[in-house]
Formats: structure tokens, sequence, C-alpha cells
């Protein structure tokens, strides 16, 4: 079998991704569970150097770092084409093309444990106050 990789947006004008590398689980809430895709999780950010990135969950940051890799990795769609009967989209169709949709050059590192932004919080002193006096009969 036969597949065809092809490349509509040119040699040099496929689009940048990067691949982003953590150590641990990131987990969604029960109530996201059916809409992950397209949720948010974080903010990523290159603060200062091209080499150093910051990743900001809720209220934890990790710092990492941008590597390159060995071999660039291609982003592909799959694209089924109709057999020569005419049924397009055939589940057990033959003809099949891939479209590249992006290409991976590096990937973003972060290795170290996450670091917490909440600060330790100010203890609350209540003033006192003196209750208004009454007058109780005996």
């Amino acid at each position: 079998m036969q597949i065809q990789v092809k490349c509509s947006c040119g040699e040099d004008g496929c689009p940048e991704w990067a691949i982003v590398e953590l150590q641990g689980v990131i987990e969604a809430q029960p109530a996201f569970q059916d809409r992950i895709q397209n949720l948010q999780i974080g903010i990523l950010c290159r603060p200062s150097s091209e080499e150093s990135y910051t990743f900001t969950i809720a209220y934890h940051e990790l710092t990492g770092t941008k590597v390159t890799l060995k071999k660039p990795i291609l982003v592909l769609k799959k694209i089924k084409l109709p057999d020569e009967e005419g049924e397009e989209g055939d589940v057990n169709s033959k003809r099949v093309e891939l479209d590249v949709i992006g290409i991976i050059r590096h990937k973003i590192v972060f290795k170290t444990r996450p670091k917490a932004l909440i600060t330790k919080i100010q203890p609350f002193v209540k003033e006192k106050t003196s209750a208004p006096s009454s007058t109780v009969p005996h």
C-alpha cells in the first residue's frame, strides 16, 4: 500500500510547532472531563531569552528550557480518498493521503518541581470590641 505525503504550505512555509514536556500528570477537573479539547490549562511565556520559558498552571509556575530535537517531526493529517468506485470516506478504503500541517524542531522541557505562587497569608487580627452593656433585672 502506498501512502502519499503532500505539503501544501511550501518547503519553508510550514508552521512551526513545539512539544511541551512535563514531569508528572495534569488532570482535568471532573466538570471538564468531557470537554477537554481546546481547554486552556495554563499560560506559556518566554520572559527574557528565547531559551528560557515559564508555564503557569493555576497557582504553580514551572521553569523550562528550549531543546532542539535531533530529528524533526512532521505533524500530519490523514485524508481518506475516494476509491475508484467513487465511495468516499469508506472505512475500508485503501487510498489514503497524508497532508503536512506542521513541523516540530524543538521541545520545551520542564524538569524542575513547580514553584508555588501563593504567598504566606497575613494573619487576621480581630479587634476587641466591648459588648453593649445591658441591664438585666434580677
